[in-house]
């Protein structure tokens, strides 16, 4: 569900600042990245994994409980707000490779028994997987920070400390990082479905999914949900049964009904991004005003995001070249208090399929071709030596470029890395060909360094800050050919060939972006 929020975002953000800014200015952010980054694993290259969270919640974003009429007759979700707590029932992590390629994502069965840590890295125990964000939320709320917080204060800092335990406990458990995040919850996910219809789905065998009534001592289920076999136009509460049917669904490879979910899921966001290109959303005013509103009240990101840059940064992914997996487990089991259904899983195994799929993906990702006549910022080379301590000096990163793998965040991190002081990262106002390095006053021999690594020669300028330095990258920029790794010898065509998964990949480029699933 986040996913199919988050991707639509991604899509549409990669437009002009105006957009942009209109688009986060009303958006709910959260601290869980900064919380969380300090110990986390650290990438090999610019590369960025973004973790997906669909939370099952039927309260609004400042706690409230979202109107039981809309929850029980459009959302198909029961009456009861207190159903599904704060369980994060849809992870999704993709990455995305630092100089393009298809992007990979892999979903995290939610039944996994796994250890579970909260924000700080302390234990929470074994748990599912989907109750970190909740068990991390109530221990919060019981403890001494929580103390003079009332209402919806209360509410983002318990939903803060949860998500910040659920990127902790999947960092840990996959050990990779987690660098951006993108949650919504199901009313978020009917908002985007409505703004959307209809939603095209394929199926390859007819669904019935009649609803059972909750009974004392029977936990009911159901979603109400009957189609056919092939292609199907949904509204968005049918598009939401679609998403979160879990009973009838035995898929015919072994998998039970939460993977045939969990593949329903990922066939969805792909029919969402290929609806989004097919109906030319993007460049469309009004089409993209609707969905940002939408988006504004829905959807939860990260306060160190810029998502104009991810989107310049990540053409793979707004481009729809998707492919997700979903990871298996050794077996079921019960576990718990009462007992509870979970997938026994050994990390160790877990992280293996993990680095294959991730690290198979980057070295599958294409490598510039060099031209006849390099750009200065193609045959530039890295300074200061490392024999040279960088002058000091903070480095104000914008990015003009739209090439792939560059943007001024991951520019600014190489800077960052070389020994001077990261300042401001965004879009560049301006729109030059070739990259220009401007400083302030005391600051010429950070600049000189700094142009070094471009090839080209920094320009004084008085607007431009004491101890600062500007760099504006071009539009001709497409990376530092010290930066980038040497091109494989024999690259894999698909980096989860031949790696165990729980059931069929999908791909959100097959049947012409409509993917059938079960």
């Amino acid at each position: 569900m986040a996913c199919s929020v988050g991707l639509t975002v991604f899509v549409s953000s990669g437009v002009v600042w105006y957009e942009y800014t209109s688009l986060t200015d009303g958006m709910t952010t959260s601290n869980a990245i900064a919380v969380t980054k300090k110990d986390a694993p650290k990438h090999l290259d610019n590369s960025v994994n973004l973790l997906l969270i669909g939370l099952d919640s039927r309260k609004n974003m400042d706690g409230s409980d979202v109107d039981p009429s809309i929850v029980q007759n459009e959302l198909h979700a029961g009456a009861d707000s207190s159903i599904g707590g704060y369980n994060t029932n849809s992870l999704i992590l993709l990455h995305i490779p630092a100089n393009g390629g298809k992007v990979q994502a892999v979903s995290i069965p939610r039944d996994d028994w796994v250890m579970t840590y909260s924000g700080d890295g302390s234990s929470m125990g074994m748990a599912k997987i989907k109750e970190a964000y909740g068990n991390a939320k109530e221990q919060f709320n019981k403890s001494p920070k929580a103390k003079g917080l009332k209402g919806a204060d209360l509410e983002k800092a318990g939903r803060d400390a949860g998500r910040a335990a659920t990127i902790r406990t999947v960092q840990k458990f996959v050990d990779q990082p987690v660098d951006h995040i993108a949650e919504v919850n199901l009313m978020g996910f009917y908002d985007i479905a409505d703004a959307l219809k209809p939603i095209e789905v394929c199926l390859t065998h007819p669904v019935n999914d009649p609803i059972i009534p909750r009974t004392p001592g029977k936990e009911g289920g159901g979603t109400g949900l009957k189609l056919p076999a092939g292609h199907s136009f949904l509204n968005a509460a049918d598009a939401l049964s679609f998403v979160r049917q879990r009973h009838n669904l035995n898929d015919g490879h072994g998998n039970n009904d939460d993977f045939a979910r969990t593949h329903r899921q990922q066939a969805f966001i792909s029919s969402v991004m290929h609806k989004l290109k097919q109906q030319g959303v993007i460049g469309d005013l009004g089409a993209m005003q609707k969905m940002f509103g939408v988006v504004q009240k829905d959807l939860v990101i990260d306060n160190e995001w810029n998502i104009l840059d991810f989107a310049q940064q990540a053409p793979a992914l707004t481009g729809g070249n998707v492919e997700f997996n979903t990871l298996t487990y050794d077996t079921g089991d019960k576990k718990g208090d009462p007992p509870q259904d979970v997938n026994i899983v050994t990390p160790a195994k877990i992280q293996k399929v993990v680095k294959q799929v991730f690290g198979g993906a980057d070295a599958a990702a294409p490598v510039p071709a060099p031209t006849d006549a390099p750009s200065a910022d193609a045959t530039a080379t890295q300074s200061p030596t490392p024999t040279q301590a960088a002058a000091p000096a903070t480095v104000d990163v914008f990015n003009a470029s739209s090439a792939a793998g560059v943007s001024s965040s991951n520019e600014a991190k190489v800077l960052v890395g070389m020994g001077f002081k990261e300042g401001k990262t965004g879009p560049a106002a301006t729109r030059p060909k070739t990259t220009t390095v401007t400083y302030g006053k005391g600051a010429k021999e950070a600049a000189d360094q700094i142009a070094a690594r471009y090839g080209v020669t920094p320009t004084e300028s008085a607007s431009t800050g004491a101890g600062r330095v500007v760099v504006t990258l071009g539009t001709s920029f497409d990376g530092v050919a010290s930066d980038r790794p040497a091109a494989p010898s024999a690259a894999p065509s698909d980096p989860a060939a031949n790696i165990p998964m729980q059931g069929p990949k999908v791909e959100a480029q097959s049947d012409g972006g409509i993917p059938c699933v079960y």
